[in-house]
């Protein structure tokens, strides 16, 4: 048989069966990083990568996702179809040998997939077994064959069930709900951004994604379609919607360099913030690695070059940083790796030196032939290299005065913390309380041993329109910092937080339940997004929850969080309770702020996490940025007790 004919017989033999599936039920967070939501949506990840690595080698462009009505998930596809044929070493159909076998795939045998999107090789075998069901069904040859499995053990074999002239895979799988304890309910919003973020890496690709549990007054579910013409080009329009460019285009590639697909777009904006995200094989690479050292590497030498032959820096009385050419960048990478060597503590930092060269000599090839063909934008680039610069310098006078004041053996806290006795900052947790009034509430409700107060004047300031030497000068950050202990800014990386000398394990956000208190919530989120996002990503970061309502009658009382909870309270105490609307926290005595939002064993804290850093940069910067439109339009689409003051 022909190199040529092996490469495209995509048959039972091209499946390698590399070990058993017995630690999967029992260890499930090994192999999708843990059993909560991020888990959970993990599942449809998987499944949908096999689509995108179909579509990846070309015999694929139509995916269909779908959540069904009974919180099941479908994703189809109208690629070649799993092979259903005999696969000689397992004696059973191929399909039922990568259903059942973790670590079986077309993925190992390069004639089949020259790169795979799959980060660990565990597939569709692991979704189907932590599912209580699952159904696969295959499109192929002119006829249908069908499996069902019961927690990734199959129920019969594989069968044809009918002919058809359609081809490619369909699977349905409900998650087992002995694994996933917390929910097993699919989120619309974090898989709608998974599938938008898919579409723009895999241009020509469409993506459907239907939601079957939400019906209009017409009787239609809630569906959207991804589909790019111009990949990464769009991604960067999208992601930088709100911001203001400074240049005319967006800046992009993509070629093969070095036998590694590149793909690569970039803007800049008015704002003082760097936006780069990186991707191997459709994984966010979130701790970047080779392949965004080369993009940087490309881009510092090639603005250099130009900046020293234009002139622009012979009055400049210091040396230009890395850091100084990504100020107000929005940058894209994406590159294809046959055998990604992944590190770094969540597997998604690029190890392959190969890389490097690559992505830099692209990057370079690609900045050198705009700046000669767009002189403008290049003095407009340089020129805002040049103030960076300044800036840099500025911040880093005011952040040393921050870390000068930033607890050093028990000294120098901000005057209005309250600390706790505790010690150890695994049992620590502070709350940044909204205001001295609610602030000195919390002090004296709270538990001493362990929780520590700091109130927070007002509004801080929104770091999203702030250079960063005035972020560092303002005093309710400076207190934060000080407070928490940790640092910002190391030789190696000017902008990396220090997360070793944190001082509480919990953060604890304590607003009103209003519009001023979500404002003030959401102004500290973007400061910690944008300054110490390390503290998000680590999971310390957390929101307080209080009470909407107080809801009374005679010796009985209950709060409620929402109007629902209100009344069926009032309802249970016959009709006429008695009912107060918390204004704010300092409404509350301690008493009742104790027992609703900070003890311990009563209270609904919410952890915030990022699913994606690319769609969190968007929100944000459309939140706190200076387009209204945008603010109304989301704000009004998400808010439940929101009057709109743009």
């Amino acid at each position: 048989m022909s190199e040529e004919i092996k490469k495209n017989n995509y048959s039972a033999d091209s499946i390698q069966a590399l070990e058993g599936m017995e630690h999967v039920r029992m260890r499930p967070s090994m192999y999708i990083g843990d059993v909560g939501v991020r888990g959970l949506h993990h599942l449809v990840y998987e499944v949908v990568d096999n689509s995108i690595d179909e579509a990846m080698g070309g015999h694929c462009d139509t995916i269909g996702v779908a959540i069904n009505e009974d919180g099941s998930v479908t994703v189809e596809d109208n690629g070649r179809g799993i092979p259903v044929d005999l696969h000689k070493k397992e004696g059973v159909s191929a399909l039922e040998v990568v259903m059942t076998k973790i670590g079986a795939g077309g993925k190992f045998d390069k004639d089949s997939y020259k790169v795979s999107g799959g980060l660990h090789g565990v597939g569709v075998s692991v979704v189907n077994a932590l599912s209580v069901h699952m159904k696969s069904t295959v499109f192929r040859d002119g006829k249908i064959y069908e499996q069902e499995y019961e927690r990734g053990k199959a129920v019969y074999p594989v069968k044809q069930v009918g002919e058809t002239d359609k081809r490619g895979t369909r699977q349905t799988f409900y998650p087992d709900n002995t694994i996933f304890t917390q929910t097993t309910e699919f989120s619309y919003d974090t898989l709608s951004a998974r599938m938008r973020e898919l579409s723009y890496l895999n241009k020509g690709i469409t993506i459907t994604f239907t939601d079957k549990r939400e019906v209009d007054d017409k009787g239609e579910f809630k569906v959207e379609v991804f589909h790019s013409d111009e990949g990464l080009k769009e991604y960067i329009r999208y992601l930088d919607g709100n911001r203001e460019p400074i240049i005319s285009h967006v800046i992009s590639m993509d070629h093969e360099k070095g036998e590694i697909p590149v793909e690569v777009a970039l803007i800049y904006n008015t704002s003082y913030t760097e936006n780069i995200f990186s991707y191997v094989n459709n994984i966010n690479t979130h701790e970047g690695g080779t392949h965004l050292q080369g993009f940087r590497s490309g881009l510092t030498r090639t603005l250099k070059k130009y900046a020293d032959a234009s002139g622009m820096l012979d009055k400049l009385k210091f040396e230009i940083a890395g850091d100084d050419f990504r100020e107000g960048l929005t940058a894209i990478i994406s590159v294809k790796v046959q055998e990604p060597q992944f590190e770094g503590q969540t597997k998604t930092k690029l190890g392959n030196r190969e890389v490097v060269s690559p992505v830099s000599q692209a990057v370079g090839e690609m900045l050198e032939n705009y700046l000669e063909e767009n002189p403008n934008d290049a003095r407009i680039i340089i020129q805002k290299v040049i103030l960076a610069a300044q800036a840099r310098h500025a911040a880093k006078k005011a952040r040393e005065m921050v870390q000068r004041k930033t607890v050093m053996g028990g000294g120098g806290l901000p005057g209005k913390l309250s600390d706790c006795s505790e010690q150890d900052p695994a049992r620590c947790e502070v709350y940044l309380v909204e205001g001295d009034s609610a602030g000195g509430t919390a002090k004296q409700g709270r538990d001493r041993a362990f929780q520590a107060i700091l109130p927070l004047r007002g509004k801080i300031l929104n770091v999203e329109k702030a250079m960063h030497h005035k972020v560092f000068e303002n005093e309710e950050i400076r207190n934060i910092f000080t407070a928490l202990g940790v640092t910002v800014g190391t030789a190696e990386d000017s902008k990396a937080l220090n997360l070793e000398k944190l001082r509480y394990h919990k953060v604890i956000i304590m607003c009103d339940a209003d519009v001023d208190g979500s404002h003030i919530s959401t102004l500290i989120l973007t400061f910690f997004f944008r300054f110490m996002k390390e503290l998000i990503e680590e999971g310390h970061v957390y929101i307080a929850a209080p009470p909407l309502y107080l809801v009374k009658k005679g010796n009985k009382k209950e709060y409620a969080w929402n109007d629902v909870q209100r009344d069926q309270a009032n309802e249970r105490m016959g009709g006429s309770a008695a009912i107060q609307r918390y204004k704010g926290l300092g409404e509350m005595n301690a008493e009742q702020l104790w027992e609703t939002t900070m003890d311990p064993s009563f209270r609904t804290l919410r952890q915030v996490n990022i699913d994606s850093l690319a769609e969190a940069d968007r929100v944000f910067s459309m939140l706190m940025g200076d387009e209204v439109p945008p603010r109304r339009e989301f704000i009004e689409k998400n808010a439940v007790y929101a009057n709109i003051d743009a």
